[in-house]
């Protein structure tokens, strides 16, 4: 597998411990490619030597060039009471039950690229918001033809309270500055994961840490190929996209995000995502 972290001026890749640097880095191209691994090899032997990074960069830019980021939700059991919990006084708990059992999965639009915030920056919590968390999940790397190449750390930011008033309010609760973190890196190739994987949430305040919690990859109800399948599904991505495919690491009730919040999402076999909240 190779990792491909973007910086702000260069792009650099890893692969079993060596580090190459590349100028003139296409994402899109790598997006749009038949074989993106492949492709990915490649550039990696093309690039010149970098002997300056024996680890990960502390930031980067999120790995994307014009994709799209979309997100799937109520896809572990752990997110399903979730939802059904900040529903409940609106009484629309039942919708998430349903679509936790229904053939077609929950999928909405997530961020531009330009909403979309990297390693080491900071995300965003809604001035009108009143319970917010963030949501960790294993994000897909899809090519223009629908096929999953590669992984990447998605940070989905959630106001729970605006969803939570009325569900017609996701994209308000979703979709708005700040409210994505993708990163570090994207790692190129099937085999980073499996379903042993684990993910791990941290947050810190003030020093200390206000939650911790972990899932695996064994408790996601739904298959990669299936929620790619269905965003494909009579729609186009010229450019690829990335999938985000819910979270099984949710805070309580009793816990919101403040700013000044560090998060840290790890995932294994990609790296860890570290975001400042604003």
């Amino acid at each position: 597998m190779v990792k491909i972290f973007r910086l702000s001026d260069r792009v650099l890749t890893e692969r079993d411990g060596e580090w190459r640097e590349h100028a003139g880095f296409s994402f899109d191209a790598l997006f749009t490619a038949d074989d993106p691994v492949a492709v990915a090899r490649e550039v990696h032997e093309g690039g010149s030597a970098e002997a300056v990074h024996e680890a990960p960069p502390e930031t980067a830019l999120p790995p994307l060039g014009d994709q799209e980021i979309w997100a799937a939700g109520v896809t572990y059991k752990r997110s399903k009471a979730a939802r059904m919990e900040e529903a409940e006084t609106s009484g629309g708990d039942v919708f998430y039950d349903l679509v936790y059992e229904a053939e077609r999965p929950e999928l909405f639009f997530k961020a531009t690229p330009s909403r979309a915030r990297g390693h080491g920056d900071k995300v965003c919590i809604r001035k009108d918001s009143t319970w917010d968390v963030p949501e960790p999940e294993l994000t897909l790397a899809i090519n223009s033809h629908g096929k999953v190449f590669g992984f990447t750390i998605g940070n989905d930011m959630s106001s729970r309270s605006i969803e939570g008033e009325n569900p017609l309010y996701l994209p308000q609760a979703k979709v708005y500055r700040g409210s994505c973190a993708i990163g570090p890196c994207l790692v190129v190739g099937r085999d980073a994961v499996d379903e042993a994987t684990s993910i791990q949430l941290a947050i810190e305040r003030a020093g200390e840490t206000v939650f911790a919690g972990e899932t695996k990859l064994d408790q996601l109800k739904r298959g990669m190929e299936e929620l790619a399948e269905f965003l494909f599904r009579d729609n186009e991505f010229p450019f690829g996209a990335y999938l985000m495919t819910g979270t099984g690491v949710v805070p309580d009730s009793s816990f919101t995000l403040q700013g000044g919040d560090g998060i840290e999402i790890a995932i294994d076999g990609i790296g860890v995502l570290r975001n400042e909240v604003e």
